[in-house]
């Protein structure tokens, strides 16, 4: 685990998106609130705020955070809903880990509670779109950022994004500085 006592507390936030991508007549019924589950964006959102208060217990070195606010939000489109969570604290590591996560369970709980409707539902596009606070400042995603998200990579569809060789001096690292 990195060691994060010798810095000092700052505010942080965090922004992450995904979607999930459905049927037209599955989006109709979410908004609607017509899904025989109940309530599909409402269970959601608690899990996402859940998501969020819990991350360190779900990822691996993930320091536990004092999370001070969590903002889960949609937007429904046509064969969509988008995932917006806002992420804030006051401490000494961000809280990037926390808004993805908030975003990825609560994808999983509209995927869960759509389901026996629409098995051809598909999680994606989750990404972190912004974090301020900290060392590093403020970042943004930007626009060449979020085309890799909608596949305007140049690449064939299907195929593999080709990636950087590993380069290695020989020792195994992989738990380095933690």
């Amino acid at each position: 685990m990195v060691d994060v006592t010798p810095k000092e507390p700052t505010h942080r936030r965090a922004l992450a998106r995904c979607k999930v991508n459905m049927l037209p007549e599955t989006t109709a019924k979410v908004a609607t609130n017509a899904i025989n589950k109940g309530d599909v964006l409402g269970a959601a959102r608690i899990a996402g705020i859940q998501a969020a208060k819990r991350t360190a217990d779900m990822i691996p070195l993930c320091h536990p955070l004092l999370v001070g606010a969590v903002s889960v939000n949609f937007t429904i489109g046509d064969d969509y809903v988008e995932i917006e969570a806002q992420v804030e604290t006051v401490d000494r590591t961000g809280v990037e880990m926390e808004a993805l996560t908030a975003c990825a369970v609560a994808a999983l709980t509209v995927y869960d509670m759509c389901k026996s409707i629409d098995r051809s539902m598909v999680i994606g596009e989750l990404a972190l779109w912004e974090k301020t606070g900290g060392r590093s400042g403020t970042w943004r995603r930007t626009g060449l950022d979020a085309g890799l998200l909608n596949n305007e990579t140049g690449r064939e569809p299907g195929k593999p994004f080709q990636s950087s060789p590993v380069v290695s001096d020989g020792e195994d690292s992989t738990l380095a500085g933690y």
